[in-house]
């Protein structure tokens, strides 16, 4: 995997000592790093990286000192204040650190944290964007986030708070009057206290939801359904997370864009990745 690509010639930035590089990875699929990640796993000699990094990834960078700093709810995690300043640790060592992170460092990443801490300390950071689940996740379930016959707005929102909890803050009943696709992050825990609150909104009970569990990776599954079926769908079909959860009418462009579905020999009316027994536009 190290000796099968080479950066074209270009003018590419140089990771230098003292400094951090905050840099996503993606969703999962290593295929889908930016050339500026790949050029910065080549020059990195300390990388800390997050669970949802594809540790394929990491082959790209041999020499480098790896450093786990997964956090997944529910389960023993590193502290995000303490990531933050080991980050800082590292730079003052002189060290060519970089923070690797899943997604996209600015989109429910912690990544804006992270790099205050490095400004508030004097450590000079550099930001690589990566693909965010919430667009390249959908996109390997063949859903488009946004299609001008379907939808001309979406809202991106996170499925807990700081605590784990459901979010106090977000107004649901703005949402669901305003937006026309709402893609969750990190929603599967919340999902039946999420759909009431949009029910309660006044939703349509019967609009279609994809849920989209590893995206990106082999263990990719897709469940389709309807609102006010969501959270008894997911816990009958014992969906973990990392989930993408699309609501709104552009779930139904799966029907016929299930690119995936179509190259494994199936017709996307037929593919039920889970194993129901019954066609997944069903509900």
């Amino acid at each position: 995997m190290t000796d099968s690509i080479s950066l074209p010639a270009h003018h590419w930035p140089i990771l230098e000592p003292g400094w951090v590089w905050l840099c996503g990875a993606g969703p999962g699929d290593p295929g889908l790093l930016t050339l500026h990640a790949l050029n910065a796993l080549r020059q990195a000699d300390a990388i800390v990286y997050d669970a949802l990094v594809d540790e394929r990834i990491l082959d790209w960078a041999p020499e480098a000192e790896k450093i786990y700093a997964g956090k997944r709810g529910g389960k023993p995690s590193a502290k995000q204040r303490d990531i933050s300043l080991r980050l800082v640790e590292l730079a003052r060592a002189g060290r060519r650190v970089l923070r690797l992170k899943g997604g996209d460092p600015f989109v429910f990443g912690r990544g804006g944290e992270e790099a205050q801490t490095l400004v508030q300390h004097g450590v000079q950071l550099r930001i690589i964007p990566g693909i965010s689940a919430g667009i390249g996740g959908l996109a390997y379930a063949g859903i488009p986030v946004t299609h001008r016959d379907v939808n001309q707005s979406v809202t991106f929102v996170t499925g807990h708070d700081q605590s784990g909890s459901a979010p106090s803050s977000i107004d649901w009943g703005a949402i669901s009057r305003g937006s026309q696709v709402i893609v969750i992050y990190m929603g599967i825990k919340h999902a039946a206290q999420i759909a009431q609150a949009l029910l309660g909104a006044g939703r349509d009970p019967a609009e279609p939801v994809a849920v989209v569990a590893g995206a990106t990776t082999p263990s990719q599954k897709v469940l389709e359904t309807r609102l006010d079926r969501m959270a008894g769908d997911i816990a009958h079909t014992r969906l973990e997370p990392p989930a993408i959860i699309c609501i709104g009418r552009a779930a139904l462009m799966r029907q016929v864009l299930d690119w995936q579905g179509q190259i494994a020999g199936e017709t996307p009316r037929d593919l039920d990745p889970l194993g129901r027994g019954r066609p997944a536009e069903q509900g």
